[in-house]
């Protein structure tokens, strides 16, 4: 502070000093007029997720593939499956089962025989080319969509010597419709359906041949 009696400089220093931040700040953040809302500090953006693929306008959802507890029966037979083939995996073996899946369907739909032999054992074959053949005596034709997969999952794995089979439970949201020759609607529907499938397939492990074949196949 100044000497006594003089002027106390300091003081209109800091008086300055302080004019001259509130000038600041009212150039900064502007004045409120009247009733304002505080302000809401807004959440961080969540960090964006890629879309699901659509298929025919409908989004599909990413299927749900939980795999089997290693200390469960299935999870027993994954590791002995592991000895036979080193390059066995349980996640790839649902990736494959998925597509397999869709072409299966899709074939059997079409009735495209070449496409589906090698996809199937001999006596599912058999089956699968009666039906079609039914189907085509009959006039009929199929037309079917897998629209989704919402999950699939191993119900059941076992291993016979190197022979490996899995059953796998696929729920998918599918489009059938049979048409007759006459163009009516022999079955099926235009609606989205849900439908629950246990399919089998089987592959020997000891030779070079990756593919799993279906064996069997129901309604669950």
């Amino acid at each position: 502070m100044g000497a006594s009696g003089g002027f106390p400089v300091d003081l209109v220093l800091f008086g300055m000093i302080a004019a001259f931040l509130v000038l600041r700040l009212r150039s900064i953040l502007g004045r409120r007029q009247g009733f304002e809302r505080p302000e809401v500090p807004r959440p961080a953006a969540a960090p964006r997720v890629a879309e699901a693929p659509v298929i025919d306008g409908v989004a599909e959802r990413p299927p749900a593939r939980p795999l089997p507890d290693p200390a469960s029966p299935a999870g027993q037979a994954f590791a002995r499956m592991q000895r036979v083939d080193p390059q066995f995996s349980a996640a790839r073996f649902l990736d494959g089962a998925e597509a397999a899946f869709r072409m299966i369907v899709t074939a059997f739909a079409a009735g495209d025989r070449e496409r589906l032999r090698p996809l199937l054992s001999p006596d599912t074959f058999r089956d699968f080319d009666q039906a079609i053949a039914t189907r085509e005596q009959a006039g009929d034709t199929q037309r079917t969509e897998v629209r989704a997969i919402p999950s699939a999952t191993i119900e059941a794995a076992d291993l016979r010597g190197s022979i490996a089979d899995i059953t796998v439970r696929i729920v998918t949201d599918q489009v059938n419709i049979t048409m007759a020759k006459d163009g009516s609607v022999q079955s099926g529907t235009d609606a989205v359906t849900e439908i629950v499938d246990l399919w089998t397939f089987e592959r020997d492990l000891a030779t070079a041949d990756p593919t799993w074949r279906l064996v069997a196949a129901r309604s669950a």
